[in-house]
């Protein structure tokens, strides 16, 4: 059995249902290679369901795209997620988990500051994670759907995002 403690996480003002999701450039990882792309590249083709997640490796991080695979999400959206991980970590994680999606690279965490969902490690100087967190946008860059982890470790409500992606698809 694993052990940990759950920690409650301070309030954050992350970005909301109804704002605009800031819009960013960073490394966009598949199982092939990686390049630079935008948020709203992307957005020109449909809505997107962004997702921050801790960082690769991490159990929290299989739990999350383990739940989105089973699930088929990525059947009816592009799911993209966002760490601080490196492109060759993110490669690793989408070949070995077998994850359908793309994963921008922020190992900075610039991006996941401008969300409000990034998360300095207890005990870690200097270390800032992602904080559990989910956005569904539509093509206008308008936040349709927003959850963040208010502890750690914190699963986000899957069905709630279902029905979310369900709106935003329709």
């Amino acid at each position: 059995m694993v052990d940990f403690d759950v920690v409650e996480l301070p309030e954050t003002d992350h970005v909301a249902v109804g704002e605009t999701a800031p819009d960013f450039t960073r490394p966009l990882v598949n199982t092939e290679f990686w390049e630079d792309r935008s948020l709203s590249s992307l957005l020109a083709d449909g809505p997107v369901l962004l997702v921050a997640y801790p960082m690769d490796g991490a159990f929290p991080a299989t739990y999350v795209w383990n739940e989105i695979a089973d699930r088929g999400w990525t059947d009816a959206i592009d799911v993209v997620g966002i760490g601080i991980s490196t492109p060759y970590e993110h490669g690793t994680l989408l070949a070995e988990r077998g994850v359908d999606a793309r994963l921008f690279s922020d190992p900075a965490a610039s991006v996941l500051e401008e969300y409000g969902v990034a998360n300095d490690l207890d005990g870690m100087t200097g270390i800032v994670d992602a904080r559990p967190a989910v956005f569904a946008i539509d093509e206008d860059r308008t936040v349709r759907y927003a959850w963040v982890a208010d502890e750690h470790p914190e699963f986000p409500p899957y069905d709630a995002i279902g029905e979310a992606i369900d709106d935003l698809t329709a």
